[in-house]
């Protein structure tokens, strides 16, 4: 059993470090201080000056998603084991999840495509709305227990796919399609309404929802050939259907911008900045706003600048990693155990948004079976948690300690911290975080083959150190 304990304030100078690596550690603790000096004969040294005098962004959380795959492969367990994943993920004994996203109705990551009006054409007021079997056998009941597990107010935020298919150009739930008419016309005022039968349905369940975002990958919307659930907007529809409908409807319902908060885009890094600019632009738009969201499936270097853009389109909007997995192809399965994929494609995106003013960042399914589904539409995917069925067990992947390293110890109204590297070394990442009791997180990843040291310095006093090949590492400390 690799049950975490709490992590607990320690006398001024003392260091707890966590690793986890190839070689087998899975957050291994080790108690050190500064002063300290360890080598062992290192290939590259990297000094590391932490700067607490310079805060920037302030942290919203880390998490998963809960998927219908995700509650269908856990509820395939006996009950002591789905508590126990639940605990693994949100008790202070796990990893601490607290920013968690929901798809509203259905996803690829379900067994069927629907949404929560189905074959009631013309029910523009929704009167034929209501929750799933999924929503009661899936989602809320994991989303109640995480709740009680937690030492954390839990954010949930519900995503679309896609609107009631008669609300829809194409009739359909999926290859695409829009929504008929125009913002400020009678199916827009019908979608923003899904949104607050929605939130009121879950809200009469116990779970107030934390935020929304308008729609998941409104790009797919204009592609007639797409899979799986999907709807479109354009920045200009999303910013009128926002400011006409959308932000008046929630507002109306007791949903406003001090109490829900809305997302925009939803959809890939490529295009980020050009949304939150337009969308920003608007006085009426940015009120109703608090922030974007995008994917990680387009993440490369030469978009990671499109942050500060977004950023700088209105800096009082916080930015969020909504959705990252990583696919499998059809004729395969996860291979299980996979770090590359797994720990270090996870850790590295983490850090290259947190280090770029991203405020959270959430995986998409928290587990699924073996073949990596289920999903109505064929698809697979890894996910940190791989679940047997069969033989009535399951097993964490290397990205649930990946994502494990930050969730558990940057925590909710935490700052990233602004650092100084001396070298720049392939492979290797580091940032560094204070949270709100005033512990400041070192988050080192070592992906190269190379053994290197790492001399941390804060305030006058330096702690020497080193990184494996192939090994991650979380630092936490008082001053």
């Amino acid at each position: 059993c690799d049950d975490l304990d709490p992590v607990v304030k320690t006398a001024a100078g003392v260091v707890t470090l966590f690793e986890t690596s190839l070689g087998g550690d899975r957050f291994k603790r080790t108690d050190l201080k500064f002063g300290d000096h360890h080598s062992e004969h290192p290939t590259k040294v990297q000094n590391l000056t932490v700067d607490r005098t310079k805060r920037v962004q302030k942290i919203v959380g880390f998490g998963g998603s809960f998927t219908d795959a995700t509650g269908y492969t856990i509820s395939t367990l006996p009950d002591a084991l789905q508590k126990h994943i639940i605990d693994d993920y949100f008790s202070a004994k796990g990893v601490e999840y607290n920013l968690n996203r929901l798809p509203i109705g259905g996803a690829d990551y379900s067994r069927r495509a629907y949404s929560y009006d189905d074959g009631h054409d013309g029910d523009l007021e929704l009167k034929q709305f209501a929750l799933t079997d999924e929503d009661k056998t899936y989602k809320i009941p994991y989303m109640k227990l995480a709740k009680q597990v937690s030492p954390h107010t839990q954010k949930f935020f519900g995503s679309p796919w896609s609107a009631p298919a008669w609300m829809k150009t194409n009739n359909e739930l999926h290859h695409g399609g829009y929504l008929k008419g125009n913002p400020g016309e009678q199916y827009y005022k019908a979608f923003a309404k899904y949104f607050v039968k929605f939130l009121d349905a879950y809200k009469e369940q116990g779970l107030d929802m934390w935020g929304v975002t308008i729609e998941n990958e409104p790009s797919a919307g204009s592609q007639p050939t797409y899979e799986f659930n999907s709807m479109g907007f354009t920045k200009e529809i999303q910013k009128d259907f926002l400011v006409k409908d959308l932000g008046p409807a929630l507002s109306a319902a007791g949903y406003g911008p001090d109490k829900l908060q809305v997302m925009i885009f939803d959809d890939q890094r490529d295009h980020i900045h050009e949304w939150a600019q337009y969308i920003f632009s608007d006085k009426e738009a940015a009120k109703l706003a608090a922030g974007t969201a995008f994917h990680w499936y387009q993440n490369n270097k030469d978009n990671i600048g499109n942050l500060k853009k977004t950023l700088d389109a209105d800096p009082t909007k916080f930015i969020i990693n909504s959705e990252a997995s990583v696919s499998v192809n059809k004729k395969e399965n996860p291979n299980q155990g996979d770090w590359g994929n797994g720990l270090e494609n996870t850790v590295r995106d983490i850090i290259d948004d947190l280090n770029n003013y991203v405020s959270g960042w959430v995986n998409w399914n928290m587990a699924l079976d073996l073949q990596g589904g289920p999903n109505w539409a064929g698809f697979k995917a890894y996910a940190p948690i791989l679940i047997d069925a069969a033989n009535k067990t399951y097993y964490k992947q290397p990205s649930f300690y990946g994502l494990g390293h930050i969730s558990k110890f940057i925590l909710p109204d935490s700052y990233k911290l602004d650092f100084h590297e001396t070298t720049k070394i392939d492979r290797y990442q580091n940032t560094a975080a204070v949270r709100a009791d005033g512990g400041v997180v070192v988050v080192i990843m070592n992906s190269s083959d190379d053994l290197v040291e790492i001399n941390i310095n804060d305030a006058g006093q330096k702690l020497s150190h080193y990184v494996k090949p192939h090994t991650l590492q979380t630092y936490i400390y008082w001053l």
